[in-house]
């Protein structure tokens, strides 16, 4: 029984102790008690105490939806630009396919005769071709084929009548004559200003008398050109040669 006096007496002088320190601290404090007292632990977890003793809450949840938000900017950005990126990439490669191609296409001399091109079968002429007629290939390939004549045929019959395999004869020299044609000129023979003239004049003969009428082989020609019964055996010989230079 005594002890109880004793306890509530002891309370009783704490809680008038209290009180009086309570009314001491003015009404700035008493807010600033109350507010400290009311605090929960949740809302200590969810937030801070500033220097006023004002709780100020911020939203987690709030915050890492920000964070999504920029990743998601971020992410966004980084897909356009390497989206830019590869249009970037393409854009050059095509360019380069389209300088590749341009350079790669190029355009291939053209087959004209027996696989060879304008500039091989003329070259193959030249090298049966001597003195006078040193040169003169091109020509002769060039007017036969424009003419529809043998290219190796013209040339065999030009060396059969001139002898210009190794030294041209005097109707050449003279009269710039390369097929031994008859005419006015040069005696019995036809003459010519410059050796191209005859050359073609030579060919134009071919073309008109003999290709035209479908002889177009020196065995086919011969009874008709020349006298001579070794003709054709002479000229197709030379074809051969021609063919083998």
């Amino acid at each position: 029984m005594f002890k109880k006096k004793v306890l509530v007496t002891i309370l009783s002088i704490l809680l008038i102790f209290l009180l009086v320190i309570y009314n001491s601290l003015g009404e700035d404090n008493h807010v600033m008690l109350t507010r400290l007292f009311s605090l929960s632990n949740d809302r200590l977890v969810s937030g801070y105490v500033d220097n006023d003793l004002k709780v100020v809450e911020f939203d987690i949840n709030k915050k890492e939806l920000g964070n999504n938000e920029n990743k998601e900017v971020n992410e966004e950005i980084k897909i356009d630009k390497v989206t830019d990126d590869v249009k970037k990439a393409n854009v050059k490669k095509e360019e380069s396919n389209e300088e590749v191609k341009e350079e790669v296409v190029e355009e291939k001399p053209e087959v004209v005769y027996d696989g060879m091109t304008l500039e091989e079968l003329s070259n193959k002429l030249d090298r049966s071709f001597n003195n006078e007629l040193s040169g003169k290939g091109y020509l002769y390939a060039s007017y036969s084929l424009s003419k529809g004549v043998d290219p190796y045929l013209a040339a065999a019959i030009s060396l059969e009548e001139t002898g210009c395999k190794w030294n041209c004869s005097s109707l050449v020299r003279n009269c710039n004559n390369v097929g031994g044609m008859k005419g006015s000129g040069c005696g019995a023979y036809g003459y010519f200003n410059t050796l191209d003239d005859g050359i073609r004049a030579f060919i134009d003969n071919i073309s008109r008398n003999y290709v035209a009428y479908g002889l177009t082989t020196a065995d086919t020609m011969h009874h008709k050109y020349a006298e001579n019964p070794e003709w054709a055996n002479n000229v197709n010989a030379y074809i051969n040669r021609i063919k083998n230079a």
